[in-house]
């Protein structure tokens, strides 16, 4: 054996003796500092499409444009709705083919969520910095849904932003029993009716005809006027014959069909755009036609601030009542019985049970609840 070898038998291995061979992808070390991007442009999310995110910056100034950008690795997890106000770098040119980076996301104001169902732990964000939801039903084709749209008002009070009703077609019904259900609420509510035929068009697969009226088309631009609104309805309620109305766009409108006297989704995707005419910050994002808006992200003391015509019956209440379908003794029954939730008041409670009772183990839980909706 030779002297070297000797030398390393004769005593212990150390660290000194390993070879580490060299990083090929670099040995610089890890860090969780991330860049400042102190020269980062604010933009306006518009609208996503396949892992490219559509924004306006420069807004309301003569160098406004549209941006695409490709989201930075370390928000990988993060989504990224409509209406995102995010940081921008790179390539801000919008030119054709250009490509910017979006580095971060700036601190919601709202958030607007929904979940696929009412067992579904997962919340999907909607749209975000909304200042009011503008919940969209037909008097009739396709048939209005009180449970709808008390799920969409605990959406809205949730997320801390304002709602608004519009009512379309009243030319084929008259909504005042739907209105009755929500006359003791703040709720401002439109209604398109237009009985001498006069309006924009919007017109259902078995022939019946619809126009949402110029007078309702004006009123409800000039609640938006100044705000970020969302618009959410079920396809075929006009609701993007609407958008177009109130920005000039020509996002696809589609009927109901006869036979389901369900609508057709025609907008794929939540796209923002500016009302025409309007005062600067005036954003309205229309979402794709619903099938279902679960609240499995909303807790049930939430889910009551959403009846503010019932909460003050639970004051009759023993403590800890639940106030569902299964609570003894409950001070609604006797709050509604005694007619000081009005004439809806049993309508109103039933609703408020039903949305309480999503997911349980109710056998009319969250099953019974899809079907009031309508979910197709």
């Amino acid at each position: 054996m030779s002297e070297a070898g000797n030398r390393r038998g004769s005593r212990a291995w150390d660290e000194s003796d390993v070879r580490i061979r060299p990083n090929k992808k670099g040995t610089r070390p890890r860090t969780k500092n991330r860049p400042a991007y102190e020269d980062a442009v604010t933009g306006r999310i518009v609208t996503v499409d396949r892992g490219r995110y559509t924004a306006v910056v420069d807004e309301d100034t003569a160098q406004e444009r549209i941006v695409v950008a490709a989201r930075a690795r370390e928000l990988r997890r993060e989504p990224v709705v409509a209406g995102d106000l995010v940081a921008l770098v790179g390539d801000l040119s919008g030119g054709p083919d250009s490509l910017a980076r979006l580095v971060r996301i700036q601190e919601r104001r709202t958030v607007l969520r929904r979940s696929a169902d009412d067992t579904d732990p997962v919340e999907r964000v909607v749209v975000a910095n909304a200042d009011q939801l503008v919940i969209v039903v037909a008097a009739a084709n396709p048939e209005p849904r009180t449970g709808f749209i008390d799920r969409a008002l605990v959406a809205a009070y949730d997320a801390g932003i304002e709602p608004l009703l519009c009512i379309t077609k009243a030319d084929l019904r008259d909504p005042t029993e739907l209105l009755a259900n929500y006359e003791h609420l703040d709720l401002r509510v439109i209604v398109s009716r237009t009985d001498d035929g006069v309006g924009v068009e919007t017109t259902s697969d078995d022939g019946d005809s619809a126009r949402l009226s110029h007078g309702a088309v004006d009123a409800l631009r000039a609640e938006l006027d100044g705000q970020v609104s969302v618009l959410l309805g079920h396809s075929g309620v006009g609701k993007s014959t609407m958008v177009n109305a109130l920005t000039g766009s020509a996002r696809a409108t589609g009927g109901v069909n006869a036979v389901t006297g369900r609508g057709r989704h025609t907008s794929s995707s939540a796209l923002a755009l500016k009302a025409a005419d309007a005062s600067a910050g005036t954003w309205i994002i229309d979402t794709p036609g619903i099938r279902s808006f679960g609240l499995a992200h909303v807790d049930a003391d939430r889910i009551l601030q959403a009846f503010p015509d019932l909460e003050p019956g639970t004051e009759r209440c023993e403590r800890g009542c639940l106030h569902d379908a299964n609570a003894v003794h409950c001070g609604l029954d006797s709050f509604v019985e005694e007619g000081l939730a009005g004439d809806s008041g049993p309508v109103r409670l039933a609703s408020l049970r039903r949305l309480l009772s999503a997911g349980s183990a109710d056998p009319r839980g969250s099953a019974h609840d899809a079907k009031e909706l309508g979910h197709q």
